[in-house]
């Protein structure tokens, strides 16, 4: 009889969140199973590579979960500055429910496993492009040139990231706040650039 797939989603998820919180490499396999409950065959039915596996399948699934993230946070925004003030605000609201331990699982293992290991690095590089074209998009339909647009967004991506570890550090959402708004502000500098270019 197959093992469930609710099993293979619990594995993820727990590996996930002890990425988030202590790394890829202080993570134990045995520690995955104890926290997803479910049963150790279950483990190397779906993850027959073992962790460096699971640790592509969880940056593969955080990435998707930002990319339908900021999609929704883009639908319900009226400008693109908008979208990043918004989501830094969310993000700040996770990180302080967790007290700052929470990191990004994708920002944890492919510090620690890019370039190294090859899926997890092609699962990040996805990742961010999806993320890049979101928001690249969200500039372009505010008139902003396509090669500006791809340039803002992975500033806007890095920023974040970066300020990610400088919150966790001095424990406090405003480096988030800070960055994210001061891209913003560039954001709508460009936005208000491209408008008046057409005008």
């Amino acid at each position: 009889m197959p093992t469930p797939p609710k099993h293979r989603d619990a594995i993820v998820r727990a590996a996930s969140d002890l990425f988030r919180r202590q790394g890829y490499a202080a993570t134990g396999l045995n520690q995955i199973i104890a926290t997803s409950g479910a049963p150790k065959g279950s483990l190397y039915h779906y993850f027959p590579l073992g962790k460096e596996q699971i640790g592509e399948e969880v940056v593969r699934a955080a990435g998707r979960l930002v990319t339908r993230t900021l999609t929704e946070v883009a639908a319900a925004q009226r400008s693109p500055g908008a979208v990043l003030r918004r989501y830094a605000r969310m993000v700040v609201g996770w990180m302080e429910e967790s007290g700052f331990r929470d990191g990004g699982p994708i920002t944890t293992t492919l510090l620690e496993l890019a370039p190294r290991v090859p899926g997890v690095t092609a699962a990040g590089r996805e990742a961010f492009a999806a993320w890049s074209a979101v928001l690249a998009g969200e500039l372009t339909a505010a008139g902003v040139k396509p090669a500006r647009a791809r340039r803002l967004a992975t500033l806007a991506i890095a920023a974040l990231e970066g300020a990610l570890v400088l919150a966790r550090v001095e424990q406090d959402g405003r480096p988030i706040l800070d960055a994210m708004g001061a891209v913003a502000e560039r954001w709508d500098a460009a936005v208000a650039e491209a408008t008046a270019t057409v005008a």
